[in-house]
């Protein structure tokens, strides 16, 4: 399983084969993992990756699973399992 490698960002490029977007505006970004990339908080994978260069977030619903954040210099990563 491969890890995703914040260590110089987040650039969804560099993950794009391997990642489906679902929803795009200005400042955040909602994807789908389609090839089971690893969780960079704890190593499992992920379901949905939602990131944002925003300062605030507001989500409409809780997912049912555990939620763990990522943050990178300019960006905030909010990955649900």
């Amino acid at each position: 399983m491969a890890a995703m490698d914040l260590s110089d960002g987040f650039d969804v490029h560099d993950y794009r084969a391997k990642l489906k977007l679902l929803r795009q505006d200005a400042g955040s970004m909602t994807l789908e993992n389609r090839e089971d990339l690893a969780c960079p908080a704890c190593d499992r994978p992920f379901e949905r990756l939602f990131v944002t260069d925003d300062d605030r977030a507001t989500f409409g619903s809780a997912p049912d699973g555990p939620i763990c954040l990522a943050r990178t210099a300019e960006r905030l990563l909010v990955l649900t399992h």
